[in-house]
């Protein structure tokens, strides 16, 4: 079967959310990464598809800036290959001429330098916000339990009051692929959440929410969620504040997490899990963790 590209890769995103129950957010990435290939290449059918254009195409995107550079990190490169590799797949299992999906290499990247906060620097952190207001005694639930869950901010941000059961301290969240994994928190970030909700007195659905701003409440009274930025730029602010001189963001948390968790005796495996990473691989990230250990199982259990 021959068929235009834009035709097939409108097929293909109705394919990611009819059959795979693919995210929305997803979905438009790969739209977003496709499109590139469009904005290339033109208007091209499917079998035009082959290595030389690939090639031309890895060429264009890496000579292309973004917003913040004067070209693409090797990493966002990739994500259009997968984006690629991923249509190309959907084309062979539909019966449409395409090259085969195994031709598509991705780019060697570096390996990014994981940043996690010390426990100085957590306690720091968590004394920021003025916790005898509505809005400091939220941040400072929010800090406890993005560091006790190790959750995402998007995650985060879509938590409702009635997700959460704080006498078992514990439960599940959809993540990324739409996959479900529990949740577990410590005693001191339930006592927080506690503390929070206690003080509501609103019956507002959404878990975290704004308290200021034009736009805080709605034309009912309700208040409106939190978004991820607000978060982004909440636990930034408080970095600051603390004088810590690192980048920190809602990840640095979610590192710290797991960092804490290795360096305390956890494995790979269990904190793959607790992370929703669904490859082993993405977990390696934590060698500054890892490799240490490694030094140290040598020294205990290696003869001399």
């Amino acid at each position: 079967m021959v068929m235009l590209f834009s035709k097939a890769k409108t097929d293909f995103l109705e394919y990611m959310e009819i059959e795979q129950n693919r995210s929305q957010k997803t979905i438009e990435n790969y739209d977003h990464y496709l499109t590139r290939l469009i904005d290339f290449a033109g208007e091209i059918k499917v079998s035009e598809i082959d290595a030389e254009l690939v090639r031309k195409w890895r060429l264009w995107l890496n000579r292309l800036g973004s917003n913040i550079s004067d070209e693409l990190q090797k990493t966002t490169q990739n994500y259009h290959l997968i984006a690629l590799r991923s249509f190309l797949k959907f084309c062979a299992k539909h019966d449409i001429a395409a090259l085969p999906a195994d031709k598509i290499e991705l780019a060697r990247a570096h390996r990014k330098q994981v940043t996690f906060l010390t426990p100085e620097e957590l306690e720091l952190l968590f004394a920021q916000p003025k916790i005898d207001t509505m809005p400091g005694l939220r941040d400072r639930a929010i800090l406890e339990l993005l560091f006790s869950s190790g959750l995402r901010v998007s995650e985060l941000v879509s938590l409702d009051k009635d997700h959460i059961n704080l006498k078992r301290r514990e439960f599940t969240v959809r993540g990324k692929g739409q996959k479900d994994r529990p949740i577990y928190i410590s005693e001191g970030a339930a006592h927080w959440l506690q503390q929070y909700i206690d003080k509501r007195q609103d019956t507002t659905k959404p878990l975290f929410v704004r308290y200021s701003g034009r736009k805080s409440v709605d034309t009912t009274g309700n208040y409106h969620r939190l978004t991820a930025r607000s978060v982004q730029r909440m636990v930034a602010r408080y970095a600051l504040l603390a004088g810590i001189t690192k980048h920190v963001s809602p990840h640095t948390l979610r590192h710290s997490f797991a960092t804490d968790l290795l360096m305390n005796g956890a494995d790979l495996r269990s904190v793959q899990a607790l992370l929703g990473h669904s490859n082993i691989s993405t977990t390696q990230i934590y060698t500054h963790v890892t490799d240490p250990h490694l030094k140290s199982v040598h020294e205990k259990f290696h003869h001399k």
